[in-house]
């Protein structure tokens, strides 16, 4: 860990930019020169030797929006202009304060010389036993300091003497001890704003360091968990989660929410009966297989009579190329939170043809964590072709549970039958299979025994290989040999729904016979069970 801070051209030009401003500003009648630092998490990132192209700046005499004003103004003097192109600032975003969902700040964003710039004043919050919303005050550097949500976020970088300034006198230690650690009472910092518990884990998943345990503690308090649950929106629940998923450890934020048992506080669907009804006891088996598997070195080409790495095969098929490779582990952590709604039913419906309610999971995507419709749909498909994946992996793999190949063969699903399954289940399906592999290892695991889970690895993978061979991975983009134009004239029959069903059998004949690329076969196949079709 670095003691000092090197800035590079971009961040040495935006400090000289700021201190003309600041020195501008106290030229103004009635004005004091506001004193300027970096704050928070640039100052932790650059610590830790790592780049980043957001900076909080933290103004001690005068609001962000007062200070972004007053900047403007300073680059249409000749002698800014000269200097400094008007064009390196932004347009100014003012950020009104929201203390009923404790967010605190006036901010002023912008962008300077592709910079991504927070300007907001030092602070001081006050809070009283019967308001959760808290007064801000302008406060001194170590009241900014000290109400922020962990010591390592809280250092701050001074722009007059280019020094790191540790007001809470334990941030550099804890970051040389690699501890996330409030810098005051825990429990109060969490009640004064929730969201900081899920903040918490975020930066120790990221980091790879531990959550201080008096810090622990509090975070798993029920009034702390009930606080989170009902004062902070579900929206910003989910940035956090999105956050933590799309970093390099997810697993150790999953592994956080589990231990401090919070996972029914982020993953609610705010229906009791339904919350009630998550079982969590043995969901770490999930994201340790998962972790495993999207850590598995690549897979290398064996013989058919040598089996490979079953994790590896199945990241190389489920978690495919470099192109798609980030979305598809982000939706594998994704759906690992949810393993634990697999099994909870909804209610059913009062009338018998109403239309089937929502999957619990997919409400609890969208009410826990407000995710976005797409989100919500790969989940409601991933628990509602939960049962048919394992079926037709199980029939692959063990048909018949007989050790006759040849009846293997005979009984296992055709090509065409795995094929016409996998365009059911659409672009998203290999979600749906590692879904369906995560709640297979939690629902077979006894007493924790690593054979259970290999057991089922390698079937997914015997499966999986099996697709692969039968070139189906991409089945569901598979184009109709024969239009539907062709059809009404094959069959003399006019328009109507019968022509969807005609064209599944279109589908299922050239799955069936992959090396045709004559359509009269599909088109006679067509005829010969137009009976089927319901058209004379």
């Amino acid at each position: 860990m670095q003691k000092s801070i090197q800035l590079n051209e971009q961040e040495a030009t935006l400090r000289q930019l700021l201190l003309d401003v600041s020195n501008y500003i106290s030229s103004l009648a009635g004005c004091n020169r506001p004193q300027l630092r970096f704050t928070g998490g640039w100052v932790r990132d650059k610590l830790l030797g790592v780049g980043s192209k957001d900076i909080d700046i933290g103004i001690d005499s005068m609001t962000g929006f007062k200070f972004g004003t007053l900047m403007n103004q300073y680059l249409e003097q000749p002698e800014a202009r000269a200097k400094h192109p008007k064009s390196v600032l932004g347009r100014l975003a003012k950020i009104e304060a929201n203390p009923e969902k404790s967010k605190h700040l006036e901010t002023v964003t912008t962008k300077i010389l592709g910079l991504e710039i927070d300007l907001v004043n030092l602070r001081k919050e006050i809070y009283t036993e019967d308001s959760r919303n808290p007064q801000m005050e302008f406060g001194t550097p170590e009241e900014d300091a000290l109400r922020r949500d962990a010591t390592v976020n809280a250092l701050f970088y001074n722009l007059d003497n280019s020094e790191v300034e540790d007001f809470t006198d334990r941030g550099l230690e804890d970051m040389k001890r690699k501890v996330i650690k409030t810098p005051l009472d825990p429990y109060q910092t969490f009640t004064d704003d929730p969201l900081r518990v899920l903040r918490a884990i975020r930066f120790a998943s990221r980091l790879g360091w531990r959550i201080d345990e008096g810090d622990e503690t509090a975070m798993s308090d029920k009034s702390i968990s009930d606080a989170l649950k009902l004062k902070i929106t579900r929206e910003r629940v989910g940035i956090e989660l999105t956050k933590m998923l799309k970093e390099q450890k997810p697993c150790q934020a999953l592994q956080l929410i589990d231990r401090l048992g919070l996972y029914k506080t982020i993953f609610t669907a705010f229906e009791d009966r339904l919350d009630q009804s998550v079982r969590t006891r043995d969901w770490k088996k999930a994201y340790e297989q998962l972790q495993k598997i999207t850590t598995a070195k690549p897979e290398v080409e064996t013989r058919k009579d040598i089996p490979g790495d079953s994790k590896s095969i199945i990241k190389s098929i489920l978690l495919r190329d470099p192109d798609h490779v980030h979305q598809d582990i982000f939706h594998a952590w994704l759906l690992c939170a949810f393993v634990p709604w697999a099994r909870v039913t909804a209610p059913s419906p009062d009338k018998p043809k109403a239309k089937a309610p929502p999957k619990p999971a997919a409400i609890a995507a969208r009410e826990g964590i407000k995710a976005d419709n797409n989100t919500i749909k790969i989940v409601e498909n991933a628990v509602a072709h939960l049962d048919e994946i394992i079926q037709i992996k199980d029939a692959t793999v063990n048909p018949a549970s007989t050790t006759s190949p040849l009846k293997r063969k005979q009984n296992s699903p055709t090509r065409s039958e795995q094929g016409m399954t996998i365009r059911r289940w659409g672009p998203r399906w290999r979600s749906s299979v590692m879904y369906a592999l995560l709640t297979q290892i939690v629902e077979n695991s006894i007493d924790g025994h690593e054979s259970n889970c290999q057991g089922i690895l390698d079937g997914y993978a015997m499966w999986l290989l099996e697709l692969r061979g039968m070139d189906l991975l991409e089945a569901y983009q598979l184009k109709p040999l024969v239009t539907g134009h062709k059809l009404f004239q094959a069959l003399g029959a006019k328009r109507g729904p019968w022509i969807s069903r005609a064209l599944e059998m279109v589908m299922a004949w050239q799955l069936a016979n992959p090396y045709e690329q004559n359509p009269d076969g599909a088109i006679s196949e067509v005829i010969s069970r137009k009976k089927e079709l319901d058209i004379g």
